[in-house]
């Protein structure tokens, strides 16, 4: 066994130029790694606190100075001499240290990043690959998960926050077909990726990227976006149905205002229930297999009427409904409020109690999308954690910008991998 000799962390930068926390870890053998931690643009607001200098005029306060002080002086002291294969037991420490509920003292990115560090250390311990290493602690954590290449989320347009201001949806999916091997899917994914560019450059459109690496053109509707997609696609070799599905990030506690929902593609404010019809009109039309933050983080009422009405149809994925946080997870189970999670650690604060929620979803029999966030470094750690826990889909932006292809390129050799392990 090998146990931690040193942590420390450092303020590095994340792919949007804003400060976020790298630990490092060594261990008395003399291995050295280190975890970098990604941030969200658009965040829950149940989500676990993320540590900023705002009162520190550096980086517009955006800084994270006091988050590496909190590891190098408080959190990391405290776990060295523990063996860096008790995850478990070095995240109730973390915990038990920080003693508040959202991660309030020291910061969920500065725990994170200790806890993302040790796993990685804890995989070099006991000589396995991160994904197997994952793989053993979420049998630990009581799941049954076998190795598994996740299905790719393609974020192709970049709306909402991530985008340019002018498509209200955060994100538009194009979602290989789950009868590909994964180096069929990134060749699909990029294929209609490039395809999509073009069409956007016929149209005049703008094709610039956005925070996750797809295309934040300039159109007048939400729905223009989709059909921009339909386009794309039929300009390739691939079918609607056959090879790839649609599929929506809504996002929409971003558009939702005094009780209504405001988007471009109608006249007026919508209510939930003109709303729900809209979600209907769309999935009559593009046949969404995915479909996320439908309505408000808060609105449990229009969740549990979306769920029930559409969720023999589609992924009613909760994102800011749930924020990886077991007390909301557990109440979208009791009411049935969606029928599948979107996995950020960041947004609980450890990789034991990211594990634990996906227990509880997968006793719901829920399906699991691991997930990247928009402020993204070039550390693969989700990738491995996604085969790991065996996760139906992975959601890593585009398959463009350093960021996020890294992600695609460390699955890519997780799967020839597996395939050499199973000959």
């Amino acid at each position: 066994m090998a146990k931690i000799t040193r942590v420390w962390a450092r303020e590095i930068l994340d792919s949007r130029g804003i400060p976020t926390v790298e630990a490092g870890c060594q261990l008395d053998s003399g291995h050295v790694v280190s975890s970098a931690v990604p941030a969200g643009t658009s965040t829950g607001t149940h989500e676990s606190l993320e540590l900023r200098d705002t009162t520190n005029a550096r980086y517009l306060g955006k800084g994270v100075l006091q988050a590496v002080n909190n590891v190098n002086s408080v959190l990391g002291p405290a776990i060295v001499g523990m063996e860096a294969t008790d995850q478990e037991g070095i995240d109730a420490k973390l915990k038990e240290l920080d003693g508040t509920e959202n991660k309030t003292k020291y910061g969920a990115n500065a725990i994170l990043s200790v806890s993302m560090a040790v796993c990685k250390a804890g995989s070099i311990a006991s000589r396995q690959n991160l994904y197997v290493w994952v793989n053993f602690l979420a049998q630990r954590a009581g799941l049954k998960p076998s190795l598994r290449m996740p299905i790719p989320l393609f974020n192709m347009i970049n709306g909402g926050l991530h985008g340019a201001g002018n498509l209200d949806f955060q994100e538009f999916h194009v979602i290989p077909a789950s009868s590909k091997t994964w180096a069929q899917s990134i060749q699909t994914g990029v294929e209609i990726y490039l395809t999509i560019g073009e069409a956007l450059a016929r149209r005049g459109a703008i094709h610039s990227v956005g925070n996750e690496g797809g295309y934040a053109p300039n159109l007048f509707t939400n729905a223009d976006a989709l059909e921009v997609l339909v386009e794309a696609i039929k300009q390739t070799k691939y079918a609607m149905g056959r090879d790839v599905f649609l599929g929506l990030d809504v996002a929409a506690s971003t558009f939702f205002k005094d009780g209504e929902y405001v988007i471009r593609d109608k006249s007026s404010p919508m209510d939930e229930t003109q709303m729900l019809e809209f979600y209907k009109t769309l999935n009559d039309q593009y046949k969404l297999a995915i479909l996320e933050d439908p309505f408000a983080e808060d609105e449990w009422e229009s969740w549990v009427k979306v769920n029930s009405l559409l969720s023999s149809q589609i992924l009613i994925v909760g994102d800011d409904l749930l924020a990886t946080n077991p007390k909301r997870v557990e109440k979208a189970i009791a009411e049935k409020a969606c029928n599948s999670i979107l996995v950020k650690p960041n947004q609980i604060g450890t990789v034991t109690e990211t594990l634990q929620v996906i227990k509880q979803a997968r006793d719901a029999n829920w399906k699991i999308v691991v997930s990247h966030r928009s402020g993204e470094t070039n550390d693969s750690f989700i990738a491995d954690f996604a085969v790991g826990v065996g996760a139906e889909y992975c959601k890593f932006g585009a398959p463009a910008r350093g960021e996020r292809v890294a992600k695609y390129n460390r699955l890519s050799a997780i799967e020839t991998e597996l395939m050499r392990l199973r000959k």
